[in-house]
């Protein structure tokens, strides 16, 4: 197990991982950018920003430097996506060690190049090694210890035994995969379908209409994940529909709130102004539609959401659109 971790970004997720990676009493250091929050972490261990109500171990430390966080054995991403390469490219100036094994826990596509988070990563850290970790796992939950499960992917099969035996915990179960595409686009993808999810829910179109919604996300999730890569059984895991069901119905979710709201009538602007933490969802579907486009997969939700949050369409236009589209056999309609 790595005894020593740096964990880069000081927002809910991060400093949930901080809080249940410190259960193994090891050394971990939390860097944030916002200077107030990384003083109310050094002076109050406390979070209030982004995580209320939870404090801070006494083997978890904060720093605004991000130099401290090259000492460490193991460093995990936990930045927004749009972030990610801007802070890795940061890290980068302070040399960290060769071979320093990296993990994403950010979930996103990153606009215009199309690449995943690990692909980011190991551009701008081209010495170190990379893994992700994925799954239905709401910050405030994991903090306060409430049983959950996530998934480790590792193109280097000899990291998963010892990563896996870091993030298991008693309240986390931590399973392993060598399909680092698959597990990240799971991660990503049920973001934009959490949007949708949540514009069915701010109609209040009901239980029946959210299944099928949620249920032909699934559909298209597989249908572009396995085009850009993945495996089709990934998309059935922790990282699939594990992902996609808890963040299409928690209270939690911030991309199912953003549905919400647009169903109720709030545009994409003023929502995001009032947001204190991203809701990846967003620049995720600008990322998801791209990728989309260039390899000409049929992704009809996808594609509304994104003309919802970028073209100014009705919410209302969008929905129904998508309930009348022509009818086809379920089997059929696995691939468009």
């Amino acid at each position: 197990m790595y005894k020593k971790i740096s964990i880069i970004g000081a927002g809910s997720w991060g400093t949930a991982l901080a809080v249940l990676l410190a259960g193994h009493r090891g050394e971990i250091l939390l860097w944030g950018h916002n200077p107030k929050v990384v003083e109310e972490l050094i002076s109050q261990r406390t979070n209030s920003a982004y995580l209320p109500g939870v404090r801070l171990p006494p083997n978890v430390y904060a720093t605004g430097n991000l130099g401290e966080t090259t000492g460490a054995d193991l460093v995990l991403f936990v930045t927004p996506s749009k972030a990610i390469r801007e802070v890795a490219l940061g890290l980068a100036t302070h040399k960290p060690k060769e071979g320093l094994v990296v993990v994403s826990c950010t979930k996103g596509i990153e606009h215009d190049s199309g690449k995943l988070m690990d692909a980011v990563l190991s551009e701008c850290l081209p010495g170190s090694r990379t893994a992700v970790l994925s799954g239905p796992n709401h910050a405030v939950e994991i903090a306060q210890h409430i049983p959950a499960a996530g998934v480790i992917g590792s193109r280097h099969a000899d990291l998963l035994e010892p990563l896996q035996q870091t993030f298991s915990l008693p309240s986390f179960r931590a399973y392993t995969s060598d399909d680092v595409i698959g597990i990240q686009l799971g991660g990503a993808l049920k973001n934009v379908f959490a949007i949708a999810a949540g514009v069915s829910d701010g109609f209040n179109m009901g239980d029946n209409a959210k299944a099928a919604l949620v249920t032909r996300s699934l559909a298209e999730m597989m249908r572009l994940g396995v085009a850009l890569g993945g495996r089709r059984e990934t998309f059935f895991g922790l990282s699939g529909v594990g992902d996609l069901m808890v963040t299409c119905f928690s209270r939690h979710s911030r991309n199912r709130e953003v549905g919400d709201r647009l169903g109720r009538g709030e545009s994409p602007a003023d929502i995001q102004a009032s947001m204190k933490m991203v809701a990846e969802g967003i620049p995720t579907t600008l990322g998801a539609w791209q990728c989309a486009e260039r390899h000409g997969i049929e992704a009809p939700i996808t594609r509304q959401i994104h003309a919802v949050l970028y073209n100014n369409k009705p919410p209302h236009e969008a929905m129904w659109e998508l309930l009348g589209r022509p009818p086809k056999a379920e089997a059929d309609s696995q691939s468009g």
